[in-house]
């Protein structure tokens, strides 16, 4: 993939109603977008996929909804007041500020591009060594050695780097005078912390045991770009897995797999994800690895799975006064009790939104098509854009096309199309030729499409048009919901 196909991407999300910029009649605001009628209903499918297979699949993980608004000591404890911030540097001519790692990230993938593999590993290496050491001065040296230059100003005018916080502070309280300074949660993580003895008694749950919750973030991120890529406010889908203290490694190493395992079920290619580890390690973290994914504009993180330890437990336990331990009663090799412990953490973090651009990306095709040679042996050419998600996750399932708005056509598509809306989600047309229908649905990424022809008066027969392969199939209208049930099932993606 390239960047010229990342760009066809964009255009097509705004065209076909599944992204569009944030208030744009006001000129748009940066790095925030709107999902449209088609996006949300492929962001909801992709959210109930990881739902069912995190927690609907798994006896041991139940789900949680925190709120947004947590105590102002929650990010205290977690150490995002003091710690949650990037490398930022600004370009004096252009007034632009940029992520330090970004710059340097970009340079890298120039140098692949280019070929320079050697000065790619090598600033590499030197760019993993400066974060790991928190070197903001080895930062700027690298920016400079490599001669990056501002995009906008295309100067190399650039201040220092320094770390800037990315938490969104607002305030709570009737009364200007009177009111606490909260923050919008710049991760879900927390709202599970701070409930788990609420979920661990109420559910009466056994380590191991996970809570799994989906839910908005928010960010002040500098850097806008990449689309839905990096955003300000996103949607996240994170699991705490609770575990006894010495498990961590092979637990660690079971998610790693089965998030992977995860990723290449949708069917776009094992080529597309690999593993990254981290260099630098969070300081709640004693392992971490990312899930990334070959977007148009390179191999980017979709999803984290870190080995957390006790941090986050002990950390609210200090700041809270109260106890966050758990009585495990199972026997040791001694034949004693486990006793009370703080639980060890497994974390797996997914970007909603990152999934969704990569799905986007995955499933966006071009395709030539060619008709049959015609008498004077010449073969016609036409192009098609299709969206060829996994059907359970496509936006609509089936489209509902009478061939004419008339003699009792439309009456026999309502029927079927009555018939399948409790548990699809069907999309009906009637405008224009069925040739132009078929390509809106393509571009939709719709699996089935059903014409009603007057064939279809007489003998109760329909002509139903598969997706990914065009096609067309005479059957009987009673096994319409049939086929449906076989090909648009959770089953597929879930066993």
């Amino acid at each position: 993939m390239s960047e010229e196909i990342f760009k066809k991407v964009v255009s097509h999300a705004k065209e076909y109603g599944f992204v569009f910029p944030s208030s744009e009649i006001y000129d748009g605001l940066g790095a925030v977008y709107d999902y449209g009628q088609n996006g949300v209903e492929l962001k909801n499918n992709l959210r109930q996929y990881w739902w069912k297979s995190m927690v609907q699949m798994h006896e041991n993980i139940v789900g949680l909804d925190a709120a947004i608004f947590m105590h102002p000591k929650t990010w205290k404890a977690s150490g995002h007041i003091d710690g949650f911030s990037d490398p930022m540097i600004d370009n004096k001519d252009s007034k632009k500020r940029y992520r330090a790692d970004n710059l340097l990230e970009d340079k890298i993938t120039r140098y692949q591009k280019d070929g320079k593999t050697n000065k790619a590993d090598e600033l590499q290496a030197a760019l993993d060594q400066a974060l790991l050491d928190n070197d903001l001065l080895q930062l700027k040296s690298l920016i400079e050695q490599h001669e990056i230059a501002c995009p906008i100003s295309g100067t190399r005018n650039w201040t220092d780097v320094r770390q800037f916080n990315l938490m969104f502070a607002t305030e709570m309280g009737a009364m200007a005078e009177d009111a606490d300074k909260v923050y919008l949660r710049p991760e879900t993580a927390q709202g599970i912390f701070v409930n788990f003895l609420n979920v661990q008694k109420t559910g009466r749950m056994k380590i191991p045991f996970g809570i799994a919750q989906t839910g908005k973030a928010f960010r002040n991120e500098i850097i806008a770009r990449q689309f839905i890529m990096r955003m300000r406010e996103f949607e996240q889908m994170e699991m705490q897995f609770f575990i006894r203290p010495g498990t961590q490694k092979e637990w660690y190493e079971y998610w790693k797999k089965m998030r992977m395992d995860w990723h290449t079920k949708l069917g776009f290619g094992s080529d597309l994800y690999r593993f990254h580890n981290h260099v630098k390690l969070a300081h709640y973290a004693d392992a971490a690895v990312d899930i990334e994914f070959n977007y148009p504009f390179g191999f980017k993180e979709m999803e984290g799975i870190h080995s957390r330890t006790d941090f986050d437990l002990s950390k609210h336990q200090e700041f809270s006064g109260k106890k966050m331990q758990y009585f495990d009663a199972d026997l040791d090799e001694n034949g004693k009790a486990y006793g009370n412990y703080i639980p060890y953490v497994i974390e797996t973090s997914i970007g909603l939104d990152r999934l969704f651009l990569a799905t986007m990306c995955a499933a966006f095709k071009e395709e030539v098509i060619e008709s049959a040679p015609a008498e004077d042996g010449t073969i016609k050419k036409d192009t098609r854009v299709v969206l060829k998600f996994p059907a359970i996750l496509a936006p609509y399932k089936v489209a509902i096309l009478p061939l004419l708005k008339k003699d009792g056509l439309p009456e026999v598509a309502r029927k079927i199309m009555n018939d399948l809306k409790t548990d699809y989600n069907c999309f009906y047309e009637e405008k224009d030729a069925i040739g132009k229908r078929y390509r809106r649905q393509d571009a939709l990424g719709t699996p089935f499409c059903i014409t009603i022809d007057h064939e279809s008066l007489e003998n109760q027969t329909v002509t139903i048009r598969y997706r990914d392969t065009m096609v067309q199939e005479r059957i009987e209208i009673s096994k319409i919901r049939e086929i449906l049930t076989t090909e648009v099932s959770w089953s597929k993606l879930l066993a």
